[in-house]
């Protein structure tokens, strides 16, 4: 019986080395969801770059905007699972739409992509305009209880990482905010700076550089990390204890791509969090290089499944 199984596993082994072996016989592609020059198409960018040293070609970066990443997605998950075309997976594309009520997507994450790795972690932070008469988080808290319902928050829309982290905030706070959405970061961070809006919690890169340049200030950190070269800025916990937010960006591939190439592209994202130039370029864009392998990052996303989910049905948080 054993001499009869041997034959049948290495035919059924075979096809999967063989894979791994010709990959990559020409540049892959790296799709993102978002537009070019934000971060995380900056994050493609330094990967790609990292990574040709590793798989011997350079990777394409290729932009697909549209749908919250589910376009770039989309096409990733109709693409040959041969490797040769993976995708940028985001916090809110694995963990937040799947639990929002309202929220149609062109595929299911969790069916048609499979975790490769985990990139870089994003930091997170509060942030006021410049002149803003809130000069810590309790004070911009105790505002808020004293004047119900009209202190404000940005967002990059309804259902993002921004959204629902101003909403923890209300819920353990337990104070009264008001949610104002934009169609992405930037456009909130203006109305902020420009005083329109009191406060947003974002990835410390959407505002390193107004914070910078003077325009904007930090009243803290809301991941419980935190980042060198931003002295006296403590986290939201030390006000609100147990509130932390994090968001992170990984990659996926089409479902069923062969284990053999899934760990090539693994090694390759390992090799880049290890590389110093490139931890450099991703702590100067306000990212924390953290390699999760394929077993870590599937624990992370259903981690932050069930935690973004709590605070969705707390808030009866729906899409629009």
């Amino acid at each position: 019986m054993r001499k009869r199984l041997l034959p049948l596993l290495a035919a059924c082994l075979l096809p999967a080395f063989a894979a791994a072996q010709g990959f990559p016989d020409r540049p892959p592609r790296i799709l993102g969801g978002f537009a070019a020059g934000g971060t995380s198409d900056i994050v493609n960018r330094i990967l790609a770059e990292s990574a040709a040293q590793t798989l011997g070609q350079r990777p394409v970066v290729e932009v697909r905007t549209g749908a919250n990443g589910f376009i770039a997605a989309a096409e990733a998950a109709r693409s040959a699972p041969d490797g040769h075309t993976i995708v940028q997976c985001s916090t809110g594309m694995l963990t937040i739409s799947p639990e929002l009520p309202g929220v149609q997507t062109p595929i299911d994450p969790a069916r048609d992509l499979q975790p490769i790795a985990n990139f870089a972690h994003s930091t997170q932070v509060m942030a006021v305009t410049a002149n803003s008469p809130h000069r810590t988080v309790a004070g911009f808290l105790d505002a808020a209880r004293g004047r119900p319902g009209t202190l404000t928050y940005a967002s990059a829309g309804i259902g993002s990482v921004s959204h629902l982290s101003g909403a923890r905030l209300e819920q353990m706070a337990r104070v009264p905010l008001v949610h104002v959405p934009f169609r992405g970061a930037a456009p909130g961070v203006l109305d902020v700076m420009a005083g329109r809006v009191d406060t947003i919690i974002t990835n410390l890169g959407d505002v390193a550089q107004q914070v910078r340049g003077g325009e904007m200030r930090l009243l803290a950190f809301a991941d419980g990390i935190g980042m060198d070269g931003f002295p006296g800025v403590g986290q939201i916990g030390d006000t609100v204890p147990g509130y932390a937010v994090s968001g992170w960006f990984g990659y996926c591939a089409p479902r069923g791509t062969p284990e053999p190439v899934v760990a090539r592209w693994a090694d390759a994202i390992r090799a880049a969090t290890e590389d110093a130039a490139t931890r450099q370029r991703l702590l100067q864009s306000g990212l924390v290089p953290r390699f999760e392998d394929p077993a870590r990052f599937s624990q992370t996303i259903a981690a932050d499944r069930a935690a973004w989910g709590a605070v969705i049905r707390s808030g009866n948080i729906r899409a629009e």
